[in-house]
């Protein structure tokens, strides 16, 4: 990581740097799989590949806002911190429960300050509520509420540069994580067609022998026996149709390359960053343009990854102090606090 991050923050020609980078991301990818290595021209059809999802991935990242002070003070007075969080002690709270932010802490004792991406799950409901029309209010009115839960800090840095660094690596990944997964389905898929054939022809066998497929078979079930024979036959010929269009063993490890090239070369595919605007009053309900109630409007990024089973995840850079990290023994009882 330590000369993959030089290579990314180098200051040197465009060329040497890009170059550099490409390069360190090639080896990257096939520290993921070694025998990639052992492909025809890997590092050159790599190369195209990564240097297209790099780009991609950039220009991405590049388009992240800047990190929001994440904290109690915060929470009073940035919309997004306040949408996010339920109450302001819930900020230094939700963070702290985070094993990644505390060990990079303890990695850099000297730094009083550290940047993170802050996932969040977000739900949208309809909901009945109080509004005022007029001189009364009403307790019927449709409203939209959004909400924020399991918050999540994984990825870190020691500044913003670095963390944005760190989110290009890590997303660089979970792409080849996702071509591997690929590569595993087709092994698996390979290995049941194969299993499924042994058995099919296994049957026949067993049938033919019983003289199902011997032309001097009489009596009341040879229409039956014929018709089992032929029904056998067609599956096995559907196996072996399956089987044709699957790639040889023999051919496995161009496989694998041209597999994860292929989603290196396609990152908009598995990997992607919608924005989503709220314009939410204090307690999160959505005003409608031209209502009066005060509200801010915050404009959040959401984020699909390869893999996710839980959908689109809402994330937003944060810097957090050292100072405000709770105690392990009070974030352990406050979550206890919550269990009811």
């Amino acid at each position: 990581m330590g000369i993959l991050s030089r290579w990314l923050t180098r200051r040197s020609t465009p060329d040497e740097g890009d170059a550099a980078q490409i390069h360190a991301l090639v080896e990257r990818v096939v520290a993921l799989s070694p025998q990639l290595r052992l492909a025809r021209d890997y590092e050159s059809r790599l190369t195209a590949a990564v240097r297209q999802a790099s780009s991609y991935v950039h220009r991405l990242v590049d388009d992240v806002p800047p990190a929001r002070e994440a904290s109690a003070a915060a929470w009073a007075s940035d919309p997004y911190i306040h949408a996010f969080f339920a109450a302001p002690d819930d900020v230094c709270a939700a963070l702290s429960r985070s094993h990644a932010l505390r060990a990079c802490f303890d990695e850099h004792p000297l730094a009083d300050e550290l940047f993170a991406v802050l996932g969040m799950a977000i739900d949208e409901r309809q909901v009945f509520g109080v509004a005022q029309h007029g001189d009364a209010a009403r307790t019927d009115v449709a409203q939209t509420t959004v909400s924020f839960s399991d918050h999540q800090v994984r990825v870190c840095g020691l500044s913003e540069q670095a963390l944005r660094d760190e989110i290009v690596l890590r997303i660089i990944d979970q792409l080849v994580l996702e071509g591997l997964g690929k590569i595993e389905a087709d092994a698996r898929r390979y290995e049941s067609l194969e299993h499924e054939r042994a058995v099919l022809k296994t049957r026949l066998q067993i049938l033919e022998r019983q003289g199902a497929g011997v032309r001097s078979l009489v009596g009341s079930d040879a229409a039956s026996n014929y018709a089992e024979v032929a029904r056998l036959r067609a599956q096995i010929d559907e196996s072996d149709q399956a089987l044709a269009q699957l790639p040889l063993k023999t051919d496995a490890l161009e496989r694998h390359l041209e597999v994860i090239c292929g989603v290196l070369g396609a990152p908009d595919s598995y990997f992607y960053v919608l924005k989503k605007t709220y314009l939410l009053d204090a307690m999160n309900v959505v005003v409608k343009h031209g209502e009066s109630r005060p509200a801010q409007e915050i404009e959040l990024r959401m984020a699909h990854l390869p893999a996710n089973v839980t959908g689109m995840r809402a994330f937003s850079p944060v810097r957090f102090r050292r100072g405000n990290l709770l105690p392990a023994t009070d974030v352990h009882t406050r979550a206890r606090g919550l269990v009811i």
